[in-house]
Order: C-alpha cells, then sequence, then structure tokens
C-alpha cells in the first residue's frame, strides 16, 4: 500500500476507484477485452508501487495478456459505464503459475494475489465507492468472501483457491448482480470500470497470470 512520511495509507482499491471516468457502451454483449483485435487499447495502466508489467502474447492459437509482478503492484483499467442489472453475467479466463506464498486474504502484510479482476461501482463521495474483488485466492476457500484489510467497501470473492488449478485456463462466468447482492445486501449501482491486476507488493514476491478475453453480457450460459 501507499503511504508517505505526511500521509496515512492509501488503499489501492481506492486509488484505482478514483481513477474511474465514465465512458458509455451499449450492445447484447460488451466485449471488455479482446486482445485479439484490440490488444491492450482502451486499457490503461495505474502503478501503484513498482510496475507489474502486462503485455500481449500468442498461446495456444490465442492473444492473452500476461502479467508478471516482482514485489510490484500495478493495474490495468478499463473505464466502461453499463448497469449490472442489465450486463449482469461477466466472463474472462485465467491462469496462474502460482498463488502467493505468503498471500493471506485477512491480512493487509498478505493482500497479494497472483491473480484478480475488479468490478468498480463509483458513489458520490470515494468512500461510499464499492468493489466486487473477484481472485485467484491464496488461503480463503472458493466461493468464500472477506472484506479487504485495507477498504471494507471492497469486498474478495475467492473464485479459485489454491495451487491445485495453477498452471490451467480456467474459464470463469459470475453473475454480478446476484453478487453484489449476496457481498453488499443492495441492489447495484451503475459500474463504470472493470480492471485486472497482478500484485506482490505487500509480501514481495514473484507472481505470474494470464488473462483471456473479458466480456459482458445479457444471458447467461
Amino acid at each position: 500500500m501507499l503511504k508517505s512520511a505526511n500521509m496515512p495509507i492509501v488503499p489501492v482499491i481506492y486509488i484505482i476507484m478514483l481513477f474511474v471516468a465514465v465512458s458509455s457502451v451499449c450492445a447484447g454483449e460488451i466485449q471488455v477485452g479482446n486482445f485479439a483485435s484490440e490488444g491492450l487499447s482502451g486499457w490503461e495502466p495505474k502503478i501503484f508501487k513498482g510496475k507489474t508489467e502486462y503485455h500481449v502474447l500468442r498461446e495456444n492459437g490465442r492473444d492473452v495478456v500476461k502479467a508478471t509482478s516482482h514485489a510490484a503492484a500495478s493495474g490495468m483499467v478499463r473505464k466502461i459505464h453499463f448497469e449490472p442489472s442489465t450486463y449482469r453475467y461477466l466472463r474472462w479466463s485465467w491462469k496462474i503459475a502460482h498463488t502467493i506464498k505468503g498471500g493471506d486474504e485477512t491480512s493487509r502484510a498478505g493482500d497479494d494475489y497472483a491473480a484478480r479482476v475488479y468490478v468498480i461501482f463509483p458513489g458520490r463521495f470515494f468512500w461510499q465507492m464499492k468493489a466486487i474483488n473477484y481472485i485467484w485466492a491464496n488461503r480463503l476457500p472458493a466461493g468464500e468472501h472477506v472484506p479487504n484489510p485495507f477498504a471494507s467497501g471492497a469486498q474478495m470473492l475467492a473464485v479459485e483457491s489454491g495451487n491445485a488449478r495453477a498452471g490451467q485456463w480456467i474459464t470463469e462466468e459470475r453473475d454480478l448482480l446476484a453478487d453484489y447482492r449476496l457481498l453488499f445486501g443492495a441492489e447495484p449501482p451503475p459500474a463504470d470500470a472493470i480492471a485486472i491486476m497482478t500484485d506482490t507488493d505487500n509480501t514481495g514476491e514473484n507472481a505470474e497470470a494470464w488473462y483471456g478475453d473479458i466480456s459482458l453480457s445479457t444471458v447467461g450460459k
């Protein structure tokens, strides 16, 4: 996390939230990240401590984003305005080399992840902002969730957990509407951004992850 001699710790999730601006989309399915045709065009880097490297490469006949982090924390943010009640299904695929050995979802010192996907819901004031943080958890069992140790407005939901499936491409689909209701006990406001992040700044470890195309849809599979 970020701090200086004269400033308190600033949670990474709040900085990502403040980075978001509004852009509108309208379609039956939204291609948030189509890496074969667009690369990382439309994605903006946000650097916190050191720099996680993100680049597009070809793997098994498709273009994906590889992230490499060495005691660093930076993400890629796609500003996109949509209604989760309509575009309620978020789809992506990902792969990790391994989880973070010292990672701990309940600890500030262990708040690092080989792979995570954010959905950001802005508020009128930054402390009112919310985020669903889909994580490849280090210790938290899949299906469980906890508040981020730095920011209670960000809920960490374990989609995958541990190293049992490390090295494999996994395809995910999440119901944003259902997840928001579960995590925050309310109806979701419009979302303004989706982000990916591989970070190891708190533990000082190394991580590699790969992200496939990301999309939103009105219909679940």
